[in-house]
């Protein structure tokens, strides 16, 4: 009976044990989908981003183009400097390059050459398909909980019906809770906001030297492409260097934006090559401020309140960017009116 009880217990564990052994995917399999998405993601986002950032750096060449009648031949990149103002030390177009200047769009869409803006348009629908991996069957007990969350898709209804009360929405008081707990990092990230889109739209054009050999058209072109060299570096750094106290990142770009306000008054700064700098150092603290802000709110808001609490935190570049443009318009025209 002893032996027939320990065959029987030595057969249910080999089968446990070929239970435990069943087929299981790749390593390769899974590490090229891991590259494929990242890859993909990497696309998706490049592709959001350029035409927006395209329109932003051609804005001093868009605005320049406007005063002559009837023009539609896209940008020269090398226009012939011009004084649009005589009587202002500042060589100002008749409009800011301020976000809110909302011809812009129409001017960009005629003036650059064609399918400039809207090249990546047909990747948004590539990249989704072709790249992204869809999340398989979802194993409760085969992987760790941090790396079944990680593959699952951003909408699972099948995963909300399985867990009491997640598929449930969020009652007014959990989402005055979940705003009122956002606000140590979405004030720091509007400040942030506020002040680089101040000094892009509202300053560079005013940040003009006469002594050097790049022409008023090409240091605007140079400050916009030196920021966004910063703020891909700086996105691209979160896993070298996080950053929790983001209001340090936001007092820093308050500091940027006085520093060269003043030296749009006072021009004071003897060399174009250390406002290079500062920009460059401007566009590391807004990438930084925007990676690492969605970054802590992720990890740190509960699994039903992170959705709310990302869509939430998005205001906060939008509320940035409009208030600055606000005020940029104003500063501009009151500038350029000083002799």
């Amino acid at each position: 009976m002893g032996g027939c009880a320990g065959s029987r217990r030595r057969l249910s564990d080999s089968e446990g044990e070929e239970t435990d052994l069943a087929p299981r995917p790749p390593l390769q399999d899974s590490q090229g989908a891991h590259w494929k998405n990242a890859v993909g993601f990497w696309l998706l986002g490049l592709c959001n981003n350029f035409s927006y950032v395209v329109m932003l750096s051609a804005a001093h060449d868009i605005l320049s183009h406007q005063r002559t009648p009837g023009n539609q031949s896209h940008v020269d990149p090398d226009p012939t400097p011009t004084s649009h103002n005589s009587s202002s030390r500042f060589d100002c177009n008749p409009v800011s390059t301020a976000p809110p200047g909302a011809h812009q769009w129409d001017l960009c869409r005629r003036k650059l050459p064609p399918g400039c803006l809207f090249s990546f348009g047909d990747d948004q629908p590539v990249c989704y398909f072709l790249l992204l991996t869809s999340p398989g069957p979802q194993d409760p007990g085969g992987e760790a909980d941090s790396d079944t969350s990680a593959r699952q898709p951003l909408i699972n209804n099948e995963a909300s019906e399985s867990k009491p009360g997640s598929g449930s929405p969020l009652s007014l008081q959990e989402r005055w809770t979940v705003f009122k707990g956002l606000l140590h990092y979405i004030v720091p990230l509007v400040l942030v906001y506020f002040a680089e889109y101040f000094i892009n739209q509202g300053l560079f054009e005013l940040l003009f030297f006469r002594n050097t050999f790049l022409t008023h058209a090409e240091q605007y072109r140079w400050y916009q492409m030196l920021y966004q060299a910063g703020v891909f570096a700086s996105r691209s750094s979160l896993r070298c260097c996080r950053i929790r106290h983001t209001w340090v990142l936001a007092l820093l770009q308050c500091l940027n934006l006085a520093f060269l306000l003043v030296d749009v008054w006072l021009s004071y700064l003897p060399s174009i090559y250390l406002v290079f700098l500062i920009i460059m150092f401007e566009g590391l603290l807004g990438g930084a401020a925007y990676v690492n802000t969605f970054h802590n709110i992720a990890l740190e808001t509960s699994d039903e309140h992170r959705e709310f609490a990302m869509a939430t935190a998005c205001i906060s570049d939008t509320l940035g960017i409009s208030l600055s443009g606000l005020l940029a318009l104003p500063l501009h025209d009151f500038l350029c009116q000083l002799s």
